[in-house]
């Protein structure tokens, strides 16, 4: 636990502007600035200053962002050994994660840890990847899963540990009666011809295919956009394209389309993260929900 304000200038470092991360803390930007002044006064050194219609950090804001990174260290490595000392198990813990995360992963870790510590309240929290580093960063949550991305922090960004939890492979889903339901192994290039339902620009999921497309030699003919599955299966059931659909996502639905494992090179798969601040890795808690969240996946991902 660090100074709020410190919190505050690694939001504006994070997002560039003083009114995107009022944004992502839920405070007005006139807070923001107020509590960067402050803080400025206190260390005696200019933070930020204006530059054209931005906003440009100075040397001394680097260098309080460079010590808040290992003050952050710091205490997530006390909480961890007070946690293992036998500290009492109470308090708040907060997980958060994509929708697939938030509705098939994170309930069972979050019943698992209710259970074991009754004096423990635990919260779950639906967001996209880009949200979750920012509930992580203002300690909003504790514990992230998420989907890399190409916007993701790179693996060595000293504010985040990043682990490899799972690959999540990604199934075609076509029209019951259509004719790649009759071939023994169907590969991602098979589909290259067809129509195709993405999610919206700028979504996570449209990230994933287009890249899974592009890697698979083609770009894909976007016939329909739709961010959630049951929307997207009934286009496919009704002949209106193909999509890609993650092992862990359910479909319903009715008529049901036909849902095909991908073969060859590449198959498509997401990777999900486990993602703690830096020093959280650990924290009894956040280890018990991680190893609950394998073996909920362990389960809920069955071998086509």
């Amino acid at each position: 636990m660090i100074d709020p304000r410190i919190r505050i200038l690694q939001m504006v470092a994070e997002h560039g502007t003083v009114t995107a991360a009022a944004r992502a803390l839920h405070y007005t930007p006139s807070a923001v600035s107020y509590q960067l002044r402050r803080l400025a006064a206190e260390v005696g050194a200019d933070l930020v200053v204006q530059q054209g219609r931005g906003i440009h950090l100075t040397n001394a804001a680097h260098i309080l962002l460079r010590h808040a990174e290992r003050l952050q260290e710091q205490w997530e490595l006390a909480r961890a050994e007070l946690a293992t000392a036998g500290a009492r198990t109470m308090g708040r813990i907060t997980l958060c994660g994509f929708s697939t995360a938030a509705s098939r992963l994170l309930p069972p870790a979050a019943a698992a840890l209710r259970d074991a510590h009754p004096h423990l309240t635990v919260r779950i929290i639906e967001a996209e990847p880009d949200r979750c580093f920012d509930l992580l960063l203002s300690e909003e949550a504790d514990l992230a899963l998420l989907v890399v991305t190409a916007d993701s922090p790179p693996m060595t960004d000293r504010r985040f540990d990043q682990r490899p939890l799972l690959d999540d492979p990604l199934d075609l889903v076509v029209p019951r009666e259509h004719p790649l339901t009759r071939q023994r192994r169907v590969t991602l290039a098979d589909a290259a011809g067809e129509p195709w339902i993405l999610g919206n620009p700028g979504t996570t999921y449209h990230q994933l295919v287009l890249a899974a497309c592009l890697s698979a030699g083609f770009t894909p003919h976007i016939a329909h956009y739709a961010d959630e599955w049951d929307t997207g299966t009934a286009l496919v059931a009704h002949g209106l394209g193909v999509i890609l659909v993650p092992r862990l996502a359910q479909l319903g639905g009715s008529p049901s389309p036909a849902r095909l494992p991908l073969r060859g090179e590449p198959a498509p798969a997401r990777r999900i993260m486990a993602v703690t601040r830096l020093g959280a890795r650990e924290i009894p808690l956040l280890t018990h929900a991680v190893e609950t969240i394998a073996a909920t996946a362990t389960r809920l991902l069955p071998t086509p």
